[in-house]
This record gives C-alpha cells, structure tokens and sequence, in this order.
C-alpha cells in the first residue's frame, strides 16, 4: 500500500529517525496515528503502519510522542547540529529543509551558502510562520490529550491536569442548544475539571480544523499568544455542532519551551443531530489578526464573547 503524501526520500527518512524512538513509544504511536485498527507484531510494522498512515512529514514530526530530543539526534546523527535549545517546530523546518534535498551537512550548509540578511517584512512572516506553527502544535497535543480522557478513547501517557494551566487561569465556556448557557471558572483546577468533565463525563470528542481557516494565531507585543481554533463536536457517530476555542498562551519563564494556558473561550454550537457519514463544511475562524490582539487589553486578559458562526 503507497504511502499518502510521503515521497520516497521522505519515508527513508522518517524510517531513519523512527529508528530513535523505543519499541513501546512506537508502538503508543501506532496506536494514536491508526486509532487502534492496526496491531503490528515488531517495530518494523509498526513503523510501515505509520508512514502509510500519516497524511504528510510534518503531521507526523509534529505529533507529541515523536518528542523534541528524537528529532534533534536525528540531525546530529546525520551531521546537522543544531542549537540544543532549539525549539521543535525549527528542528522540523530543518528536517523538511533536509529532506527536500535544501541542504546535507552543516559544513556544506555553512560553505555553500551565502549570508542572508532578512528585511523587516521578511522577519515579520517568519515571526508569524513561527507563531503559527506554535499554535498548530499546541492544538495538536491538547486536543489528543483532552480526547485521551474520553472513557473510549486512545489514553495519553501524558496526564491531564491543572499543571497545564495558569494558577489564575479563566474560562468561559457558553453553549447554545435550544437556548443560551454561559459558564464561567477562575483557577487552574475549576478550568481543567470543566474541560475534563466535557469529555469523560458528557462522552464528548474535539475534532479541530487545523487547515485553511480553522486556525488562527497572533502575538500580543506583550508575549501572549493568541491561538483561536474552529471544529466540529462529536458523541459516538453522531455530529452534535460546531465549536470555536480561543486560548491565551503565556510561556513559562522558569520551563524551557513550555507554555501555559492563560485564558479559555469555548463556544459550542448545536445542530441537528447528523447521519453518520454525512459530511460537515469544515467551520473557520472569522477573526482577522487584529481583532484577535484587540481581545488583550494589555493590562488583563479579558474573558470575551465569541462571535456568532
């Protein structure tokens, strides 16, 4: 069976660094990346069970359990070291560069490449590809770790807890079925329990569109990361609505490369309940960036009210 999206050079590639990965890491892997509907007897099924399963590189490379340091022994090994602060998202850069044939070593990086000074509009994309890329793979890890604590669901290694938050953290959690509720919570503890009650409790699943519109991220001058994210809500097989989740992000100081979640937005929007199978237009995210660094006032985070679908 062909992979999809992966060239050749790509799946020798992803083999290679796979390879760094302990059996029960990959077979965890396996597990997340199939849903369970493949059982591989060794580590080589288990990788073949990956790359035909993953959609392109960078879905895989940006998965929680294919970790940081993985990736970057991975490049020493293939002589491209790098920074060891490096965060994930640039060490992926690197591999794709890699293996897209851009570069082979950092001696003939550094020989045969001229110095490039970047101009503002070109440090303003690759700040915001940057911002991007950090709400991409926020989304990614806590949407399969929320999931995770579905009583049906992949179970996570990873714990869900309060730990993930701010101590002041603040929710605002409204939904419109056959009339409006809002909810609020202050606390890392209030907040995380009510997201965890959504799904172990009301049996609820998260499916994000990270594509095209679904996701947008911005930096407030003061640091914080605004990643506002649409999707679709799901019990069993049946799509109970739509969903747009707003995050403000702080990064830690004294956690390299962490970040915490400041504030939470959650609006969920049902529908009639559908066939399974039917198909849903994917919803999108209507801000545009300077409405969603208008939501900081720059003294407080405020808890705002979503906007209609």
């Amino acid at each position: 069976m062909a992979s999809l999206g992966l060239s050749e050079r790509e799946q020798a590639g992803c083999r290679d660094l796979l390879e760094f990965l302990e059996t029960e890491e990959l077979m965890a892997l396996t597990d997340t990346i199939t849903n369970r509907l493949v059982h591989p007897e060794s580590r080589q099924e288990a990788i073949h069970a990956i790359l035909v399963y993953s959609q392109n590189v960078e879905e895989l490379l940006k998965r929680r359990k294919v970790y940081r340091e993985i990736i970057f022994k991975y490049l020493a090994a293939q002589g491209i070291p790098m920074p060891p602060s490096s965060e994930k998202h640039l060490l992926i850069d690197r591999v794709k560069q890699y293996w897209s044939g851009q570069l082979t070593t950092h001696a003939s990086e550094s020989g045969d490449r001229k110095p490039h000074t970047q101009s503002h509009g070109e440090r303003e994309k690759s700040l915001q590809d940057d911002i991007h890329d950090l709400g991409e793979e926020f989304c990614q890890w806590f949407f399969e770790l929320l999931n995770s604590q579905h009583p049906l669901g992949v179970k996570s290694e990873e714990r869900w807890g309060p730990e993930h938050f701010w101590e002041d953290a603040k929710m605002k959690f409204s939904y419109n079925t056959l009339e409006k509720n809002v909810e609020e919570y202050v606390g890392s503890e209030m907040v995380s329990l009510r997201l965890l009650s959504l799904v172990k409790e009301e049996y609820l699943l998260f499916n994000p569109n990270l594509h095209a519109n679904g996701l947008k991220c911005v930096m407030s001058r003061h640091g914080l990361v605004l990643v506002a994210v649409a999707g679709t809500v799901h019990r069993d097989n049946t799509c109970l609505g739509i969903f747009e989740q707003i995050f403000g992000l702080i990064n830690c100081p004294i956690r390299e490369n962490t970040w915490k979640i400041k504030v939470v937005n959650l609006k969920i929007v049902g529908q009639n309940a559908l066939e399974p199978g039917m198909q849903i237009e994917k919803p999108s995210i209507k801000y545009e960036s300077n409405q969603l660094q208008e939501l900081y006032d720059g003294k407080e985070l405020t808890v705002f009210e979503p906007q209609k679908f």
